[in-house]
């Protein structure tokens, strides 16, 4: 009992901290796994599931405040979602698949301990950049099983496509999406997913709402995101060097 219930919580922690910048928190929720020992076959799709629901309250919650941009987000979501379920469907060895994971958590890293300086001097972005740009995040996400947000919000902030905000904005339904593809790309059975998946989602949930809520109507989330980077970083060192 005292396992699972630091288990749960540290995956709402995950889903709260994700959620207040647009993400889903499947990152995390791979490297919370990792370190517990779950098995390497439950990972993807119990983590793509969870991502799915956290992101779809930050869409809600995103676009409620007013930070979505259309124009911004149709061609990335275009070209992410086929690539998502062609990366979904494809079974990579496990040395690849931890090395995979381990980028996507350095990339996270990177996210979190961003200045939030870029969100000036904004550029607009054309289709010649934005849709193969897409393409790439959903292949990679698919992959190895997480949304896409830990490459495309640094991505829009670095490229200065918009503020952190919009980024989050549009993340949160990219991820969404992205999730969705990447989970049907699995074509998970109920076998497949974590034992504890139940208190998992009731984890997620709430803190969904409370994470969201407080990022795109409170809080600046600027040191909460630099302590979860240390986190990342050191689960991507463990699966690096395991």
């Amino acid at each position: 009992m005292p396992d699972l219930l630091l288990f749960v919580f540290t995956i709402f922690a995950i889903a709260l901290l994700y959620a207040s910048v647009g993400h889903g928190g499947a990152s995390g929720y791979l490297a919370v796994m990792a370190l517990f020992a779950v098995a390497p076959e439950l990972l993807r799709p119990t983590a793509l599931t969870l991502n799915l629901v956290v992101s779809f309250i930050g869409t809600v919650a995103f676009y409620q405040a007013g930070y979505f941009r259309i124009r911004l987000f149709w061609p990335l979501a275009l070209c992410s979602v086929p690539f998502a379920y062609i990366g979904g469907s494809v079974t990579v060895p496990d040395i690849v698949f931890r090395f995979l994971l381990a980028f996507a958590l350095l990339v996270a890293v990177g996210r979190l301990f961003m200045s939030a300086a870029s969100d000036f001097e904004l550029r607009k972005p054309g289709l010649i950049l934005l849709l193969p740009s897409g393409a790439a995040i959903g292949l990679t996400s698919g992959l190895i099983g997480v949304g896409g947000g830990i490459f495309l919000t640094p991505l829009a902030i670095i490229m200065r496509w918009g503020s952190a905000k919009t980024a989050a904005a549009i993340s949160a339904p990219f991820i969404f999406l992205n999730s969705m593809a990447g989970l049907l790309g699995l074509r998970p059975s109920v076998a497949d997913f974590h034992p504890q998946f139940g208190w998992m989602l009731l984890a997620v949930i709430v803190a969904g709402f409370i994470g969201s809520r407080w990022g795109s109507r409170i809080a600046n989330s600027r040191q909460i995101r630099q302590a979860l980077g240390i986190v990342l970083l050191f689960a991507a060192g463990k699966l690096m060097f395991h």
